[in-house]
């Protein structure tokens, strides 16, 4: 006679409870953190196997601190609208936006008044993408594409009319205030004594650290803030449960007393605020120029890219936005000799990742990074530097490579960009 085991039932019996194992899941922030020390690793060793010191002094890391901000606050824009299921392509017209009010509250009120108006004018484009989108129900890719249009338009009308009077260039503001930068002085003063002994790895490591505490402007400090601060609203309040609910199943969420208009438009109010701080970090910032025509220089796109890179989540954007910054701030800083540089970085990097298809026996994988690898080194090694039309773009190739290897584990809010009627299932 069989012996039943009546203190687990048997998974093949009808009333049988699954047994569900624990795995041990790396956290979130300790997975950036592992990424972080990589990256850091193999720009240091590209820096030493090349003999160029800009892939990590700290010249290039504050460059790339400061072009980084606009591509985190638009990405952290589109992430609050995706995840109340609005598609915002026009991240790049609410940007434009707030560059001119930026430009516009700074001349007449001072920086903090400028900030306040850029937040004005691209929350302004994110409730008319909301009226379109949610209310009409206006496909989301034209609305967006519509709302770039209409900021491009509407800015260079306004600049026309106002600055054109002040600057006698109607292209461009008069000179607006800066907001002001602070250092940590001793910390930043050690950094610097390390870096300048170039010693392997630790000059490295100092070099970016000093690069990230010296000169950091108030507005810096606020939107690295926002990353964990969207993380904590979306992901453990209740308001944010109901949000991401309108972007996974807003049938499901309406029917269990969502209010899912009114959270898509407090979604598409906050994500064109964020894209209007990102315009206002272009024209605020120490080192950057006053307002100018086509200032954004499509950075919103590589916002929302690095939101899509960052699989949806805070602390992936973070990641995307400093590395396209990163890519574009090397380019200012180091020029195309940094930028190749940079190549062999990436072969290390992909020589890295073909041992670890290897060792899990992921032979297509592996044999399509070996063929990648040598690509990029023979790229590397048949030039001395790069052609100089190409290397303004360095942050737009990096946005397309990145996709591209990012695509296949994508998973964006079930219910994105779908359109949606109260009332109806």
């Amino acid at each position: 006679m069989a012996v039943t085991d009546v203190s687990r039932p048997d998974a093949g019996s009808p009333g049988a409870m699954p047994v569900h194992r624990k795995r041990s899941r790396i956290p979130g922030w300790l997975r950036g953190v592992i990424w972080a020390v990589i990256a850091i690793a193999v720009i240091s060793t590209a820096s030493y196997s090349t003999g160029v010191s800009a892939l990590t002094s700290s010249n290039t890391a504050s460059t790339a601190l400061r072009l980084a901000l606009p591509i985190l606050l638009c990405a952290l824009g589109g992430l609050w609208a995706e995840r109340a299921g609005v598609v915002n392509i026009g991240l790049e017209g609410m940007m434009i936006l707030g560059t001119w009010g930026a430009a516009w509250g700074s001349y007449n009120g001072g920086v903090w008044a400028g900030l306040l108006a850029a937040i004005a004018f691209g929350a302004l484009g994110g409730l008319l993408h909301a009226v379109a989108t949610v209310t009409f129900n206006v496909n989301h890719i034209v609305s967006g594409v519509a709302i770039n249009l209409l900021g491009l338009g509407v800015t260079k009308y306004l600049a026309n009319l106002i600055f054109e009077p002040l600057s006698g260039n109607p292209r461009q503001s008069p000179v607006v205030p800066k907001f002001d930068t602070y250092s940590a002085s001793g910390l930043s003063d050690w950094l610097g004594d390390l870096e300048k002994e170039q010693r392997v790895g630790i000059s490295d490591v100092a070099g970016v650290l000093r690069g990230l505490v010296t000169e950091v402007a108030p507005l810096t400090m606020i939107a690295i803030l926002l990353v964990p601060i969207s993380f904590w609203v979306l992901w453990r309040t209740r308001f944010g449960l109901r949000l991401r609910s309108c972007g996974e199943n807003p049938v499901a969420a309406e029917s269990l007393g969502v209010n899912v208009y009114r959270h898509k438009y407090v979604a598409m109010l906050i994500s064109g605020a964020f894209a209007g701080m990102g315009g206002a970090s272009l024209v605020l910032l120490r080192g950057g120029a006053d307002y100018l025509e086509n200032q954004t220089n499509g950075r919103g796109y590589i916002g929302l890219a690095a939101m899509i890179f960052g699989n949806w989540r805070p602390g992936g954007l973070l990641g995307g936005a400093a590395l396209f910054g990163y890519a574009d701030g090397l380019q200012l800083s180091g020029g195309g000799e940094a930028v190749l540089a940079l190549l062999y970085g990436a072969v290390i990097l992909v020589a890295v990742i073909v041992v670890v298809q290897l060792f899990r026996r992921q032979w297509i994988a592996a044999g399509l990074g070996v063929v990648g690898a040598g690509i990029l080194y023979l790229i590397y090694w048949s030039n001395d530097t790069l052609p100089s039309d190409l290397i303004p773009y360095t942050a737009h190739f990096v946005t397309l490579i990145v996709l591209a290897v990012a695509s296949q584990r994508l998973r964006p809010p079930k219910a994105d960009g779908q359109p949606y009627r109260r009332g109806e299932d």
